[in-house]
């Protein structure tokens, strides 16, 4: 907790309570933080910005996560030297990130921040899993700052999503907004530690630069959304990777294998055009380079559960 008042003066604030106060010509909304017992911190963010902000994030420790639920809506980017990364309601709204890494966030005017943030240390990971029944391998490997580093860059379930809306119906603030607090900690801990724990997990440090180049690959897949995947060689030639290197951090950092990440950001964009009603079942297959209609069509319904023609029936 020996953060909360250093980043509430560089906003130009003041902790009162479990509140930060920030003067509204910057930010106007709430910012709530609350000690959750057992070396996990719970910091939750509704606020309009009023003014461009870049916001660092830089640790003095290496010894906790930072788990980032982010809905907000407007443009909030994260950044490094060599790439912007979009995240929010609709982009990227799942950032785990090792205390070990630096972040970055650069927001803009007339955008709402609207986030819940868990802190916690990597040495009550196993603590919280046994506590919770959840079978966690190789937790203490995954924990160790010189074996690994714990990075993610995802979205979040639809469970975590309501949970987090859900919080919005208490007033901030007093023991039964706080009792709230503790119990969606608690629900999305849970939620995140059994998904993590039905994956393998990657035992691989990661620097910076090796984040840049991922997430650069990330963005040229769904930049070039429209085409035919690329060769794996084609993407580690681009991260200036060997093909292992490139193919495990790529899935370390996202949790999907390179090719899966490409068709479901797909699927994905064929969902939003179907939406849009304005492209025939035909023409958005073509558009987005699918081999052909059935192709599309046994892919659509294998990620949705339906196919384009009952979508676009049901809407």
């Amino acid at each position: 907790m020996d953060w909360v008042k250093p980043f509430a003066n560089k906003l130009g604030g003041k902790v009162k309570g479990n509140f930060i106060i920030v003067p509204e010509d910057t930010f106007k909304g709430t910012r709530y933080f609350l000690d959750c017992g057992d070396d996990i911190v719970a910091y939750y963010v509704d606020v309009m910005n009023n003014k461009d902000v870049n916001l660092v994030q830089k640790n003095t420790k290496k010894d906790f996560i930072g788990i980032y639920y982010n809905i907000t809506e407007g443009d909030v980017k994260y950044s490094s030297d060599s790439f912007v990364l979009n995240v929010g309601r609709w982009k990227y709204n799942l950032l785990v990130i090792d205390s070990a890494l630096d972040t970055n966030y650069k927001i803009k005017a007339g955008s709402r921040s609207h986030a819940f943030c868990i802190f916690m240390k990597k040495t009550r990971m196993a603590y919280f899993a046994k506590k919770n029944n959840i079978n966690f391998k190789n937790l203490n490997k995954i924990t160790d700052s010189s074996k690994n580093t714990i990075i993610r860059f995802d979205r979040m379930s639809d469970e975590s999503y309501h949970l987090i809306e859900e919080l919005q119906r208490f007033k901030p603030g007093g023991p039964i907004y706080d009792l709230n607090i503790r119990a969606t900690v608690h629900l999305l801990l849970s939620n995140f530690f059994k998904k993590m724990s039905a994956t393998r997990i990657i035992i691989q440090t990661v620097n910076k630069l090796d984040l840049e180049r991922i997430i650069e690959t990330q963005m040229f897949l769904i930049n070039n959304i429209e085409e035919s995947f690329p060769s794996i060689e084609t993407m580690a030639l681009k991260a200036n990777m060997s093909e292992s290197k490139f193919k495990n951090l790529f899935k370390k950092i996202t949790g999907k294998t390179p090719n899966t990440f490409f068709m479901e950001n797909k699927l994905m964009e064929a969902k939003r055009l179907l939406e849009e009603n304005q492209f025939s079942v035909s023409q958005i297959s073509d558009r987005l380079s699918f081999t052909n209609n059935s192709y599309f069509a046994s892919k659509f319904k294998a990620h949705f559960g339906l196919s384009p023609k009952t979508f676009v029936n049901q809407l």
